[in-house]
């Protein structure tokens, strides 16, 4: 890996049983970089999220994250490598309130959020803290699920589908979030069916295709080249 490189993931295949669903990805991750993973429903985009994350046991070729092996790694020892997953079904726990969801997990590393600095980036949920997990918006819980992540001092993120559903002005909040986290340093790796979500905010887009990379697009200019066959293999 070069200094440059955060993850490095080489030849990666992933199954679900009898099922093979990422055949021999490889791609980089750079330190500070947005990366977005973009595909129709059933591309392997959450599937490449959870294999990094140690979620999928069927799993070979080789995953490393800052100079580690992590393929065979447990999903906590993974996280204490300085991740933080987002997943899409966000995982709020009903029973907590929104203030005890936040200070649940775990410290991975030093230099995670304060709650107060949580509530400055999220001042819907400063008001609902109180309220529990049940009985927040679709837009809340997202907002909850990406800040209890920050608070943990992971500063790779991996976000899975965090504008699906949810109206624009949350849509519109998230991304700003993102893009002030991208500028304070934080590696992001974006998994995205909502091309127009992501397409601002990242450095670099990869299309997968049956679980494999059909296309990766880097900088304006080659987005720009690149749109037509975008729109067709997205959807858009």
């Amino acid at each position: 890996m070069t200094a440059a490189e955060y993850i490095r993931i080489s030849n990666l295949h992933a199954f679900y049983g009898e099922s093979h669903i990422l055949h021999g990805l490889d791609f980089t991750l750079r330190r500070g970089e947005c990366l977005a993973l973009l595909g129709r429903n059933g591309a392997g985009r959450s599937t490449t999220l959870r294999a990094l994350m140690g979620l999928i046991s069927q799993r070979t070729g080789s995953i490393m994250i800052n100079g580690v092996e992590a393929i065979r790694l447990p999903a906590h020892r993974i996280a204490r490598l300085g991740l933080g997953y987002c997943p899409e079904e966000r995982g709020i726990f009903a029973s907590l309130s929104c203030e005890e969801n936040l200070l649940l997990p775990p410290l991975v590393a030093p230099g995670g959020l304060s709650l107060e600095e949580l509530y400055t980036l999220f001042p819907n949920l400063r008001e609902r803290r109180h309220s529990p997990g049940t009985r927040l918006s679709g837009g809340e819980q997202q907002m909850l699920a990406l800040a209890r992540i920050l608070r943990t001092g992971a500063r790779t993120l991996l976000l899975d589908e965090i504008s699906e559903g949810l109206a624009p002005v949350i849509v519109q909040r998230l991304a700003e979030v993102v893009h002030l986290l991208k500028s304070r340093g934080y590696t992001v790796l974006l998994v995205e069916q909502n091309f127009r979500f992501a397409a601002p905010l990242c450095d670099r887009m990869i299309v997968l295709e049956q679980g494999a990379i059909a296309l990766e697009v880097s900088g304006p200019e080659a987005l720009a080249q690149h749109q037509e066959r975008l729109h067709q293999m997205l959807g858009i």
